[in-house]
């Protein structure tokens, strides 16, 4: 058989063209690779600044003060708030406000002067990458306050909290039932009206007293279960196999991970509604997913991205699951202690599910 130039070339000018028409493929072609290039160039970060943490200065003396403008010259921390008590910055710990607060005692002085320890950071050890940057602030020299004999000890006690093994796996298992979830709940509802539409069904729907709203709740019902089953999976073999601990209530668990399936769910329901085939449906899921999993603190920590980077991130609902799923799992915590994360899921269902039905035309195009 011989090959023919022409039949080739004509074949080659059509796929171009066809491409052409087809804006949204035309559009990822070009916005896929320039934007994931921009975007993780500059928020993907390893070197972690500006961690939120607390101060309890019960000395509250000249000296503690220039212990704490020391550490913060670091830039490695960040002061967000001030205690009274240890405990009251624990409490900040669990519910997320900080990562980390520093106590300085009333005796500094005198350990100072004793080459004691000056204080001590109690710290969320749930996330191993921030953990490490506190730790390495307890050897700081502080020349200014130290006698030069003690200024190679160690400065702070360290107090790991949730995760004292600093094993990744407690860290890594609850942020990958987010990353799961997201993956999966996008992909199936992200082809549903798509897929009714390239199989000659929508016609069917059309023809039927069915309200979009209607429609769009029953596409979404059955994923809901398969979304709760992947949670038990994942959940339930991370405790048995990894040791993680189930630190909140399991029913706090299951309705965060409803409202992020929900969240998800409405999510892949927009692409589907703007989508044309099923190949456009999974290219638009694919530019979600992986900002979702690159940028939601899963995988590098969130306070290492720039702002720009940290904006985005909080629109995705993968970011505040997150927070969410280790906050209730690994420091105990529940949601109305993480109100703000749970409110913007459940704002997020609403307005999304809202757009979803508004863009569903009982029409075929």
């Amino acid at each position: 058989m011989r090959l023919s130039l022409l039949r080739i070339k004509a074949i080659i000018i059509k796929e171009l063209r066809q491409l052409s028409r087809d804006r949204i493929t035309f559009g990822m072609v070009v916005m896929i690779p320039l934007i994931q290039l921009l975007l993780f160039g500059y928020a993907i970060n390893t070197d972690v600044r500006n961690v939120p943490i607390a101060v309890v200065d019960q000395s509250d003396t000249a000296t503690s003060h220039m212990l704490v403008e020391a550490i913060k010259a670091t830039q490695a921390v960040k002061v967000v708030d001030h205690y009274a008590t240890p405990s009251q910055g624990e409490n900040a710990i669990v519910d997320g406000h900080v990562k980390a607060v520093l106590v300085l005692p009333k005796d500094l002085q005198r350990r100072i002067n004793e080459q004691d320890k000056l204080g001590q950071w109690l710290v969320d050890g749930s996330d191993t990458v921030i953990s490490s940057t506190i730790m390495q602030l307890q050897n700081m020299p502080f020349a200014d306050v130290l006698p030069s004999r003690a200024q190679s000890l160690p400065s702070f006690e360290i107090a790991l909290f949730f995760n004292p093994e600093r094993k990744s796996a407690i860290n890594i298992i609850p942020g990958l039932l987010g990353v799961i979830l997201t993956m999966t709940m996008i992909l199936f509802t992200s082809v549903a009206i798509v897929r009714e539409r390239e199989q000659g069904n929508l016609e069917l729907l059309i023809t039927s007293p069915m309200h979009p709203s209607e429609l769009m709740i029953a596409k979404i019902i059955p994923y809901i279960f398969i979304g709760l089953i992947q949670s038990s999976i994942i959940l339930g073999l991370g405790h048995v196999v990894f040791d993680v601990p189930i630190n909140g209530a399991v029913s706090q668990i299951f309705l965060a991970t409803l409202l992020f399936i929900l969240a998800s769910l409405t999510l892949g329901l927009m692409i589907s509604t703007k989508a044309q085939t099923q190949l456009q449906s999974m290219q638009m899921t694919f530019f979600i997913i992986l900002p979702s999993i690159l940028l939601s603190g899963f995988m590098f920590p969130y306070e290492g991205m720039p702002i720009l980077a940290q904006w985005l991130a909080e629109v995705l609902p993968t970011t505040h699951f997150i927070r969410i799923i280790r906050g209730i799992v690994l420091r105990g915590a529940d949601m109305m202690e993480l109100w703000r994360d749970t409110l913007w899921l459940v704002g997020f269902t609403l307005v999304g599910m809202f757009i979803a039905i508004k863009r569903f035309k009982k029409t075929l195009d």
